[in-house]
């Protein structure tokens, strides 16, 4: 149906030009609200009748002539209805939904996606604190990051993904003297363990490690421990090395990369931080009062201005957050989307506002942002809530290790990001239905055993399905089956525009439903030969479009379970 939704497309503005020579219509091909109505339909005909002053069903039946000279009309539609005030429905020849079997087969890994778009786009997500293991919260935002990024290199961007962390901060700090406890033999709940240290168990292995002036490596560093209890800058040093070192492994575990980290701290070292205020105090957008320095952004939407600078000289959290962003726009990425959980929604006015205020030429609304609602996870009924690892919270590696890093993705990515969700230990082990990532995956995997057996009782030849006579593919379970692969294309792009990877999670399992309704309804390796054929060609599009998705979602796609 793709390619000949195309035709029709381009058919449905000549005939449009045709009949209105330079009025300027939405001309588009639209799915009727009752599939019963046709697998098309157009609108035109009513916004033409305003403009022409003409009736609207008699412009309709204008159009449906102009429309039946188009050689694509000839060739893909059987029947051209008048309904309603002037609705034009189409209702399509079989051979326009069964050609989308070998476009698949033709384009392979790369049908749905669409060429490069000469544009490049910044995804920062995840940007954790170097101060303890990955917890549920990053693991969404790194699966719904990771995720987005793949979305939109199908819709031709160019994407950097980036992690932006405090490498100097109050809970670094913390993290150090946490160490240094560690080192001088406390223990948390001992007299001399510091009331806001950490107490997860990574602690005491950081301590062990920097005790042994052990050397640790990071994506973005590396660092060798010097040893000595009382050297807390070293301790800061090699702690902050160590647990990015532990985050990166956490998001191994997960299939995750990162293009490029950014630390809090270049913001100050570089100036970047006290240029913005200058910028914004000569833009006439900051004042002075009770011995602090606003930042005027009521005049932006914000609900009320906000300190800059505090009394005592400090900046507030979110002014290094606007000399980032400004630095992200003078880096070249005009459009930046930041993937962060429910807990910033504040933030993102004042951020706004500021680079608004510092008159830099960025676009109001940047940057772009996607905030998630944290994770449940629950097994056997109750709520986990404490990871011996992390001391407090169940960690990103611990989900990984008792479910796997499929279930896990599926499952992170299978509700839209603004909403609750709870993580069914039980649920993703379960090998049924009821599991999503099992439903979906199985249904790959029984389209490869399918095919399999073909080759193997049948001495069918896969290479050769390209010349399967497609017009044996009639059963109603086929047609629901190939429908359901022409909207792959159009899903992924509505998905990169919401940045909703949720999109792709549900079409997967609308997908395989389909798949095994199928697989219910028709005896593929039975009867006559070439229909036979026609069925193994559907189903290596099935299982191509099943492998497609799945890999958007970061998901692999088995061949045996």
């Amino acid at each position: 149906m793709i390619e000949a939704k195309e035709q029709l497309q381009a058919a449905l503005e000549e005939a449009l030009a045709e009949l209105a020579p330079g009025v300027a219509l939405n001309a588009v091909l639209e799915s009727p609200r009752q599939a019963s109505h046709g697998d098309l339909a157009i609108t035109a005909a009513m916004g033409l009748a305003r403009s022409q002053k003409k009736n609207p069903r008699e412009l309709a039946q204008a159009l449906i002539t102009a429309l039946q000279a188009k050689p694509a009309v000839q060739r893909w539609v059987s029947a051209l209805e008048i309904a309603g005030p002037g609705f034009i429905n189409l209702r399509l020849r079989d051979s326009a939904r069964q050609q989308v079997v070998s476009a698949i087969r033709a384009a392979g890994d790369f049908f749905g996606l669409k060429g490069a778009n000469g544009q490049k786009v910044l995804v920062e997500f995840v940007s954790a604190n170097p101060t303890g293991p990955l917890h549920t919260g990053h693991t969404r935002q790194a699966c719904l990051g990771d995720a987005i990024c793949r979305l939109l290199e199908t819709q031709g961007w160019s994407v950097s993904r980036e992690f932006y962390y405090n490498d100097a901060g109050v809970q670094i700090a913390t993290l150090a003297n946490s160490v240094q406890a560690r080192l001088k033999g406390f223990k948390p709940g001992e007299p001399g363990w510091p009331e806001s240290a950490y107490n997860g168990d990574y602690i005491a292995d950081v301590a062990s490690d920097f005790a042994a002036k052990a050397t640790v490596h990071a994506d973005d560093r590396e660092y060798t421990a010097s040893g000595d209890a009382d050297d807390l800058d070293s301790i800061r040093q090699f702690a902050v090395a160590y647990l990015r070192h532990e985050q990166d492994l956490d998001l191994k575990a997960l299939g995750v990369q990162f293009d490029l980290y950014y630390l809090e701290s270049s913001l100050y070292s570089s100036g970047r931080v006290d240029d913005t205020v200058k910028r914004l105090m000569a833009a006439g957008k900051t004042y002075e009062e009770g011995g602090a320095l606003w930042l005027r952004s009521t005049d932006y939407g914000d609900d009320k201005d906000r300190v800059m600078r505090k009394s005592d000289g400090s900046y507030t959290y979110f002014v290094p957050d606007v000399a980032y962003h400004l630095a992200k726009f003078e880096r070249g990425y005009s459009k930046a989307i930041n993937i962060q959980g429910g807990d910033h929604h504040g933030t993102i006015a004042r951020v706004r506002a500021g680079i608004q205020a510092a008159a830099a030429g960025v676009p109001e609304g940047y940057p772009d942002y996607v905030l998630h609602k944290m994770v449940t996870v629950m097994r056997g009924g109750e709520e986990v809530k404490i990871s011996k690892r992390a001391g407090s919270y169940v960690t990103l590696r611990d989900l990984v290790e008792w479910t796997g890093r499929d279930a896990v993705r599926f499952f992170m990515l299978s509700r839209k990001a603004d909403t609750e969700f709870v993580f069914d230990i039980d649920l993703a082990l379960k090998a049924n239905d009821e599991n999503p990532v099992f439903y979906v995956q199985y249904a790959h995997a029984r389209i490869c055993s399918v095919l399999s057996r073909y080759v193997e009782d049948h001495q069918g030849d896969l290479a050769s399905l390209h010349g399967a006579d497609l017009s044996l593919l009639t059963e109603p379970t086929e047609f629901a089956l190939m429908n359901k692969l022409s909207a792959y294309p159009e899903m992924l792009t509505a998905a990169a525009a919401g940045l909703a990877p949720h999109d792709v999670a549900f079409y997967l399992r609308d997908l395989a439903a389909q798949y095994h309704s199928y697989y219910g309804a028709v005896r593929f390796l039975d009867g006559a030969a070439e229909p036979m054929r026609a069925r193994m060609a559907l189903l290596q599009a099935t299982a191509q479009v099943l492998r497609n998705a799945l890999a958007v979602l970061g998901v692999s796609a088995p061949v045996k379970m």
